[in-house]
């Protein structure tokens, strides 16, 4: 047997070892979609690549080598996200809004391959989860521009469900009108009032009047059904393509950095895990504390002596008890450690209610 013959009779044996392991893998792959499915998580995780990717290449000795085996490690994690993809294909999300709208565009990135089923109120898209009859359910938590959903807070604090995943997706507004239609020949432009809001310099500046909608992709809607070219909607660009429209002028926001993050609710509640710290670790607690003097302090100071960073604390009035609140919280870090359980046990010592709504990475959408 010759050198050739040799080294190919050594391939195959190497060949037949990996499809055996590849199996393998992707069985594992399997039970992590199945486990995504389950608690309402996106399929890709970009830093979670990365960080395997980094360290698998350590196991090549071979600098040279080095390279292509990191071609082949992502060429192989996107075979393993195409497969658990088509298992997450029965996942069902609701959304609050229409086709088009910015809610429905992220239930659609944050899981492309699932059905999404529209529902005109929070409440009845959370429930419809709650109850079981859907999977999970993409709600917007705040805009940057608007401030908080209350309705969604509100939910947090007395449903049932869990934030397992959280995006930020910037919001662009164009302005769009049907074919045939110009700038020059607009005159009326529709929207929900925080849109109009959000492009109220564009407006002024070019002498449109305007009217509310309830939201943009109703709005682009009529638009379309009304076929009147001096009336033009402030939409997605996705709501554009919906209803057949052109797009007059793009970007029009007076504020370049609109950004609405949207979070995966579900009952199953997720417990991520990494080797080492991700910046972009989180959870989010809603609380309340004793009516007495010192009690928001002392939960907040228990938080802080533990290490964990709050990036945001609002309060919300309770609604079957007047003049009586509820502190919502989202912080940086892992709170399933030693020390986060720790944390948890100390507050529950002062607060009348806690509730671990979610731990989570946040993931920003282009």
């Amino acid at each position: 047997m010759n050198q050739l013959e040799l080294a190919r009779k050594e391939i195959n044996r190497i060949d037949s070892e990996m499809a055996r392991l590849f199996e393998e893998r992707m069985k594992a792959c399997a039970q992590i979609g199945l486990y995504k499915k389950e608690n309402g998580l996106s399929v890709r995780d970009s830093a979670r690549e990365t960080e395997l990717i980094n360290k698998n290449r350590t196991y090549i000795d071979d600098p040279e080598i080095e390279g292509y085996y990191v071609g082949f490690m992502r060429n192989t994690i996107d075979l393993s996200c195409a497969y658990q993809s088509r298992l997450m294909e029965g996942i069902r999300v609701t959304y609050c809004g229409d086709e088009g709208a910015y809610a429905h565009i992220a239930a659609k990135r944050m899981f492309p391959e699932g059905e999404h089923i529209r529902y005109s109120d929070f409440a009845d898209a959370y429930k419809a989860v709650e109850n079981g009859q859907y999977d999970c359910a993409v709600l917007p938590l705040e805009n940057s521009y608007a401030g908080e959903v209350g309705a969604v807070l509100d939910l947090i604090f007395s449903g049932e469900l869990f934030v397992n995943q959280v995006i930020d997706m910037p919001i662009v507004h164009h302005l769009v009108a049907c074919e045939g239609a110009s700038i020059e020949g607009i005159k009326t432009v529709i929207s929900h009032p925080q849109a109009l809001l959000q492009c109220a310099n564009y407006l002024h500046d070019r002498g449109y009047e305007t009217q509310t909608f309830s939201n943009t992709a109703l709005a682009a809607k009529y638009v379309k059904d009304s076929g009147d070219m001096t009336v033009a909607a402030i939409a997605s660009e996705e709501a554009a393509a919906a209803y057949g429209l052109k797009v007059l002028d793009t970007d029009i926001n007076d504020s370049k950095n609109n950004t609405t993050r949207f979070a995966a609710f579900s009952r199953a509640q997720n417990h991520p895990q990494s080797s080492g710290k991700r910046e972009n670790e989180n959870f989010l607690l809603v609380f309340t504390v004793q009516n007495e003097a010192g009690s928001l302090a002392k939960a907040l100071n228990i938080i802080g002596i533990h290490g964990f960073n709050m990036r945001n604390l609002r309060s919300r009035p309770m609604k079957q008890l007047q003049w009586n609140y509820y502190f919502y919280i989202e912080a940086e870090g892992n709170i399933n450690t030693q020390n986060g359980r720790d944390m948890l046990q100390e507050l529950s010592a002062i607060c009348a209610k806690l509730k671990l709504v979610g731990s989570y990475y946040t993931n920003n959408v282009k």
